[in-house]
């Protein structure tokens, strides 16, 4: 239990009741005298609030200390407003035994934890049945604690009725366990407990194990599945404060404890285990009251930023150089430790809720078969369906079975006991440099990651169990790093898992339809071995000063020869490592109609088979980034620059050439345009130059096939169609109009003012002078711009604005002065202007970074039609709060932009509308 110090500070319960009965004697209590009392009691919660705050913000005080504090507030004023209304509200000269109720604290309340802004629970218990004195009493207490603006939960039920839903319902039988008396009949309560431990928690304990335990799965995959989420429920999510209580719970149910410690007198728990549990909440309730003091209200999710926020309270700073290559910034620190601490609450409700779970629920028969039909693993003993180690001391005997003990279990398609689990978090210091050389041991490891069974559970189990980055102690380096933006859904560990998996699955065909390319180039590879170690050590240098590709691509090399690798593995691995953002920066930044862009792509990567291993790296690393990143846009890119790259590698020989592909997709788009003339089909595909053939699938252009031709039988200027794509999440806008200097720039203010974010744009000119451009929307949730009012206003404020009579950039300017600060804005973009007339033969590439914002895309080609700026090409992408747009562009001549003069003025001119708008 907490000592809360200088308890009178807080609150003066006997001062407290001195002031309120002398109101009552000098006038009585009444509707008169009721704002007073209020007041008093309004003061003396607020009063008591604030000396628990200031302790907090001033004097360091720890979140363990703030929420027992604010439990005693409450505990105290619960008192004085009890005694208030027995002695001058409702008295009884003599009260029986029937009118006299008791009062308990129930939930996190009950175990005398309330977080600053927290609900409060409470159970009135009736002896018997409900009398008109206490219902007036109860419904006193509560009406005045509502009316101090306290938040509360209540229940009022006798001790027959509470045992009885207590049967009935887990939620209500948690809240009971939990159940602390405050007041009144302390005997009724004490009678209320004896009945809850014989007739609900006795011989119930393994029921219960299992309904928390589900209980706590379903709620991790609500809240997203990982506890590595970027901006993660601190409360709720997986390995947070909920997952702790949950240890607590089951404790307490099987044993009767007050507290965690109390498992240690019982052998449950070691000394270490209690320690970390712990170290876990206090960290954990110490964030959580940043939370609730920084939003004023009882806010769970640690968003971006309230990390910068509480980062610093909690004395966090930046390292030297950090944000430009150097030390890491204290926000990235702060999230680390927040992560690492999740993990630490993983291992402990993982591991010993299990535990608890095995050692006490009853047995249950289990089918003879089960343990006969699984096959002896040498080493190990099998236990049902989970394997074991044979002695405690195995690990200590022959270290090289912790590594071993997870490549049986996959190998065996078994789970791994919980007691081997916890005998591998106890001999983590046996991962030394000896086992870390040894040649068996990183046999393993690699039969492991390449295995046909799932290697992303087993890597997850090495991760989640600190195996993995002891093992490959560059990997511990990125367990649980944070990058602080809002592209990244991950840390880098978990990011890296997930790609791994990815990449299983695309080599087991399950990705067939969705990622054609790669899920038929990767039968095709020399090394599976290189590939997976590259996917494993792709962002491994993460977080170090220094490019992390560059620094990635040395760890590699060093690291190749111990994981077995040979020596062209190992050049390819470090190869892959060093490029590996190559392929999308090519694709999403450059135009692929542009041969200088595919030839300078060609120039790095030089072979058929390097081409193919960065093609599955680059699309695994990108599935991997989070749930909303990947598109079917992307992958066309890439499939693009695989297939032209291909091309050009091979000679043409390759599979698929440029003709003989654009071919293939005409004959396609001619066999779902059968119902038209030959002449008029043929028409249409005279009008699209080669890129826009292979830009699009075939359903699509047919789609813009039947578009184009209702424009023109319709005699539209301008036609516009949408489409929402639930699966991406996108809603795609196709736009076919005359082109004309601007349209670009016209099109995308006008999206920004109907409240789209352009996430993805295809800029296509056809042979007839007319613009086909498509543009992927979402709405600022994130989410596809799908609602019909919404759309509406998209079509009229485009249409406006192309006839003139919508100004797009005053009308934006009048919005964002009117605008709050979007979530992008906590981050820091450095705004980034580059023009190369190097990549492009033909254009001047102007690559524009910055941060998103109302109108960004609009700002950035305002100015270059301003400054007389054709553009044949633009790629548009959003990194969550970075944007990185790209623009092919040529002079009002059709020449490259010349003439250093020239080109500055281009650069200040974009640089200003970055930073300005």
């Amino acid at each position: 239990m907490i000592t809360i110090q200088n308890q009178h500070a807080i609150i003066d319960r006997e001062a407290l009741a001195g002031k309120l009965a002398e109101i009552a004697e000098w006038s009585g209590y009444s509707s008169k005298t009721h704002p007073n009392v209020l007041a008093i009691l309004k003061d003396a919660l607020n009063n008591g609030r604030n000396e628990v705050r200031r302790r907090f913000e001033s004097e360091g005080a720890k979140g363990s200390e703030v929420v027992s504090a604010n439990a005693f507030l409450v505990d105290q004023l619960m008192r004085v407003i009890h005694d208030f209304a027995l002695e001058y509200v409702y008295p009884l000269a003599n009260p029986t035994t029937g009118e006299r109720l008791s009062v308990a604290a129930t939930g996190g309340y009950g175990r005398g934890e309330l977080a600053p802004y927290s609900d409060i629970d409470l159970m009135f218990l009736l002896p018997y049945k409900r009398t008109p004195h206490i219902e007036q009493v109860v419904e006193f207490m509560l009406y005045l604690l509502w009316d101090m603006g306290l938040k509360v939960g209540h229940a009022t039920r006798s001790v027959d009725e509470s045992i009885r839903l207590s049967k009935e319902d887990l939620t209500i039988r948690t809240s009971l366990l939990e159940a602390r008396w405050l007041l009144g009949n302390e005997a009724l309560f004490n009678d209320f407990k004896r009945r809850f431990i014989s007739e609900i928690v006795s011989g119930s304990g393994a029921d219960f194990v299992d309904e928390k335990l589900a209980e706590r799965n379903a709620r991790h995959e609500r809240m997203g599945g990982s506890r590595y989420m970027l901006e993660p429920n601190i409360k709720e999510g997986k390995g947070g404060l909920r997952d702790l209580q949950t240890l607590f719970w089951i404790a307490k149910y099987l044993y009767q404890v007050d507290d965690v410690n109390g498992l240690t007198a019982r052998g449950v728990l070691t000394q270490d285990d209690a320690k970390r549990f712990g170290k876990a909440q206090e960290f954990l309730w110490t964030v959580r009251c940043r939370l609730h003091y920084l939003s004023g209200r009882p806010e769970e999710r640690l968003s971006f930023d309230a990390q910068t926020v509480i980062s610093v309270r909690m004395g966090y700073a930046d390292e030297e150089g950090a944000g430009n290559g150097g030390g890491a910034r204290g926000v990235e620190r702060f999230m680390k430790d927040y992560f690492l601490i999740a993990k630490d609450v993983g291992d402990l409700t993982r591991i010993l809720c299990a535990v608890l779970e095995e050692a006490q629920k009853k047995r249950r028969f289990r089918m003879p078969s089960m343990s006969l039909l699984t096959r002896p693993v040498k080493g190990f003993r099998v236990d049902g369906a989970r394997l074991m180690v044979e002695n405690d001391r195995d690990f200590e005997r022959d270290p090289v079975k912790l590594i071993r003990l997870f490549h049986e279990a996959q190998s065996h398609g078994l789970d791994i006991h919980p007691q081997a689990l916890r005998l591998v978090t106890r001999n983590l210091h046996l991962i030394n440099d000896d086992l870390r050389a040894n040649e068996a041991a990183n046999r393993l490891f690699m039969a492991m990651l390449t295995s046909g069974k799932d290697p992303e559970k087993a890597l997850k189990q090495l991760n989640e169990a600190g195996v993995l980055g002891l093992f490959i102690t560059e990997f511990g380096r990125v367990v649980a790093h944070m990058q602080y933006d809002m592209y990244h859904v991950y840390t880098v560990d978990e990011h890296t898992i997930r790609a791994i998996g990815v990449l299983h699955n695309i080599e087991q065909g399950r990705f067939k339809d969705e990622l054609p390319v790669v899920s038929a180039v990767i039968g095709e590879l020399q090394s599976r071995k290189a590939l997976y170690a590259a996917v494993l050590l792709h962002d491994i240098a993460k977080g170090q000063k220094g490019d992390h590709s560059e620094v990635g691509s040395g760890i590699a090399r060093d690291l190749g020869p111990r994981l077995g690798l040979s020596e062209w593995e190992t050049e390819t691995v470090s190869w892959l490592v060093l490029h590996h953002l190559l392929m999308s920066s090519t694709a999403f930044k450059r135009d692929l109609d542009d041969p200088k862009a595919i030839g300078d792509f060609i120039k790095i990567v030089q072979s058929p088979e390097r081409l193919r291993m960065l093609t599955v790296l680059t699309v695994a690393d990108i599935r991997a980034v989070g749930p909303q990143v990947w598109n079917g846009w992307k992958g066309g890119l890439l499939r693009e620059l695989y297939y032209r790259a291909l091309d050009e590698i091979t000679g043409g020989a390759g599979a698929g050439s440029q003709e003989s592909r654009v071919g293939d997709v005409k004959q396609a788009l001619r066999e779902r345009l059968k119902d038209w003339g030959l002449a008029d089909v043929e028409k249409h595909i005279e009008r699209g130059y080669p890129g826009y053939w292979l830009t699009f699938d075939a359903d699509t252009l047919a789609s813009h096939a039947h578009l184009v031709r209702k424009a023109e039988q319709e005699g539209l200027d301008l036609h516009i169609e949408t489409r929402v794509d639930d699966f991406l999440d996108v809603t795609e806008i196709v736009i076919y109009t005359a082109d004309h200097p601007g349209l670009f720039s016209q099109i995308a203010g006008a999206m920004a003012l109907s409240g789209a974010s352009i996430v993805d744009a295809k800029i296509v000119t056809l042979s007839n002078g007319m613009a086909l451009d498509t543009f992927s929307i979402q709405d600022s949730g994130g989410g596809a711009f799908a609602d019909k009012k919404q759309l509406e206003k998209l079509r009229r404020r485009t249409e406006e604005t192309l006839a003139g009579q919508l100004d797009p950039g005053r009308a934006l300017n009048a919005q964002r002065r009117q605008a709050l600060p979007g979530r992008a804005s906590v981050f820091e973009v450095p705004p980034l202007v580059l023009i190369d007339n190097k990549a492009s033969a033909n254009y001047t590439v102007i690559e524009v970074n910055g941060r998103d914002r109302l109108g960004f895309l609009h700002d950035v080609t305002a100015v270059l039609k301003s400054l007389g700026l054709q553009i044949s090409s633009a790629h548009v992408s959003t990194y969550g709060e970075r944007v990185v747009d790209v623009f092919y562009v040529k002079d009002i001549f059709g020449l490259k932009v010349d003439g250093d003069e020239k080109i500055k003025t281009i650069h200040d001119l974009l640089l200003k509308a970055v930073i300005n708008g």
